[in-house]
Formats: structure tokens, C-alpha cells, sequence
């Protein structure tokens, strides 16, 4: 049932935004294939690329909830290709920031054409999701509705780049509190995807209190997903996730489980410092970090802002078949293991 809305809506998506950066703008050939790379839709040499790079899970969501709310699907793909060509920005710009060769299994934009180009291409899907976002003014939405959507999408765009910064500054950064990394996450991770809630709320229902429900449910739902991947990148299957264990670990990252032991082992400090890390460095942080328990207390988290997902969901109350798969969608999200 669920695959069944993907499809539906991917059927169409793609083709609607491969018509947005084809249409936009009379794009230099060997730059347009740098965007159609970046999005999935070809390799380096402009050949047709079938395999996974993207789930796509923002705009299916934001579908979802424009459906879930009463509203015709079909009105939010202007919306949906917007949040999905910001997102592909922001993941350029990020593999640029954090030196990161490898995405989805292939060279980073920058890898291939270098970080000046890719600087520019991500730049011009940028600048692509607000060209598909003025599409909104021909799908017989209301013009203060449009209004409200263009003010969360800026909106948006700020808390993204604070996020980043947060980020970015907590890799130089000796202490960093939990509170603060949640606080980081609420702009880097879970921005969008309460963007795509609202947004999708406001397209299907013009109603501002239903929407700030999906708002709040997308928010949590955001949170919560990044500590899932926290709990991963730590006790994650390597057979599973694809990575070694305890990846997080090795490349030091301020994860919560891991700045809640920071907090709580002395020990862990001093095995933090350590340079250049071992893997049995590696081996004595996760065991330290078992020690005060902070697995428990990440998944305690992470259950927490499920829950307030849930229950905030639960006053939107989304309706239709649309509602069921955005149940099973979320649910899925919290039972994956990579």
C-alpha cells in the first residue's frame, strides 16, 4: 500500500522536476549534467543512472500530507520539487564543507568537477526550488496561502544554514551540550521536513491551526529520525548499514549518545583526545559509553520525539487512505536498521 503511493507520486515528481531544470533556464550542456547528476538522474558522462540515490522521503511526505488533509495531490508538486531541489543543494554544499568524496555510493559533485563548479551547481538548484515554488501561483491556490508557503520556504532556508553553522562550529568545539545539539538538529535536519508537513497542510487544507499541527508532527519527526541514525552509526549491523561499526566513533562525530557520555564519563573525555584514534580506542569508547548507558538514554530520546510526532499527527487528524500511509511511512522510519 505504501509502495503504492510512492510510485504514484514519483511518477510524476521526477518528471516534473527534470521539466523544471530543463525549462528554467537555457543551461550550458556540461552544466546541466552536473545538476541531473547531482539529482540522481544520469552519471558523470550523461548516461541514464538507475540506481538509488535518494528516497525522495521529503516530498513524498509533504505529498502525503497535502492528501492527508483533504487536498488534490497533484496541487503540491510545486511544492514537493522545491524542498527536493533545496535539499540536493544543501547536500552539495555540504560535501564541499565536510571534504566527503562518496554519496549514495558515487563521487561527490565535487570529486567529479571540482569545488568551484559544484559551488555554482549547487547555487542554481538553489535558485531551481524557488522557480518551482512560483509554480504554486497556477494550481488555483489561494494567494495568501502562497504567501505563507513562500515565507515558511525562506524560513526554512535560514534555520538550514544555522543549522550547518552549528554543526560546523561544533567540530572545533571541546564541549557541546546536548541541548545544543538538539538545537542544532531542529535547523540542519529537522527544518525541512517540518517545511514539507506545513506546507503540505497549508496546500490541502488553507486551515493555519491544522497546519501548525503537521508542523509540530515534522518537527519531532525530524529530530527523531536523525537520533535513529545517531543509534546506528554507533550499535548499527556493519552487515546492515554497510559501514564498520562504530563509524561515528572512528571520525569522532558529536553524536547525542556520544556527547551524553562526554558529559557523564571523565574517561571518555580523555579517550576523545587521543591522536591519532585507534580502533581500540574505538572499542574502549563504545564500552565506555555502554558504561553510563547512553544507549539507553538515546533511545529514550528517540522515543520521545516519536511520540510527540505521533501525538501531534493525531490532532491534525489527517484523514483518507493518504493518512493510513503516512502512518506506515513514519513507522517504517523507526524500524529501520540502516
Amino acid at each position: 500500500m505504501l509502495a503504492d503511493f510512492f510510485s504514484r507520486y514519483l511518477s510524476e515528481l521526477d518528471p516534473y522536476m527534470q521539466q523544471i531544470v530543463r525549462s528554467s533556464a537555457d543551461l550550458p550542456d556540461d552544466f546541466s549534467v552536473m545538476l541531473r547528476y547531482a539529482m540522481g538522474w544520469v552519471d558523470a558522462k550523461n548516461q541514464p543512472y538507475t540506481h538509488t540515490t535518494g528516497k525522495r522521503i521529503r516530498p513524498i511526505l509533504l505529498l502525503l500530507c497535502v492528501e492527508s488533509a483533504g487536498g488534490d495531490w497533484r496541487k503540491g508538486l510545486p511544492a514537493a520539487a522545491a524542498v527536493e531541489l533545496l535539499h540536493n543543494f544543501t547536500l552539495i554544499h555540504d560535501d564541499i564543507q565536510d571534504d566527503s568524496p562518496i554519496r549514495h555510493n558515487r563521487s561527490t559533485v565535487w570529486i567529479e568537477w571540482g569545488r568551484a563548479n559544484a559551488i555554482n551547481a549547487g547555487d542554481a538548484l538553489f535558485t531551481l526550488a524557488y522557480c518551482a515554488l512560483e509554480s504554486l501561483s497556477r494550481q488555483s491556490i489561494a494567494p495568501e496561502i502562497i504567501i505563507k508557503i513562500w515565507r515558511i520556504f525562506n524560513h526554512t532556508m535560514l534555520e538550514l544554514t544555522r543549522g550547518q553553522h552549528m554543526d560546523m562550529r561544533f567540530e572545533h568545539e571541546t564541549r557541546v551540550t546536548t541541548d545544543e545539539y538538539i538545537s542544532m538538529l531542529r535547523g540542519k535536519t529537522a527544518a525541512l521536513v517540518t517545511a514539507c508537513a506545513q506546507i503540505g497542510a497549508l496546500i490541502g487544507s488553507a486551515d493555519d491551526e491544522r497546519a501548525a499541527h503537521f508542523a509540530e508532527f515534522g518537527m519531532n519527526l525530524g529530530i527523531a529520525f536523525q537520533i535513529r541514525d545517531d543509534l546506528l552509526g554507533i550499535w548499527g549491523d556493519p552487515s546492515v548499514t554497510g559501514k564498520s561499526a562504530a563509524t561515528d566513533i572512528l571520525s569522532r562525530k558529536k553524536s547525542l549518545p556520544v556527547l551524553y557520555g562526554l558529559e557523564h564519563s571523565s574517561a571518555l573525555q580523555v579517550v576523545y583526545q587521543r591522536n591519532p584514534f585507534s580502533e581500540q580506542d574505538v572499542k574502549e569508547a563504545v564500552e565506555l559509553l555502554d558504561g553510563v548507558n547512553a544507549r539507553e538514554y538515546t533511545l529514550r530520546s528517540e522515543t520521545e520525539y516519536y511520540t510527540r510526532a505521533m501525538n501531534a499527527l493525531q490532532a491534525a487528524a489527517p484523514q483518507g487512505q493518504a493518512a493510513v500511509s503516512l502512518d506506515q511511512l513514519v513507522k517504517a522510519l523507526f524500524q529501520r536498521d540502516h
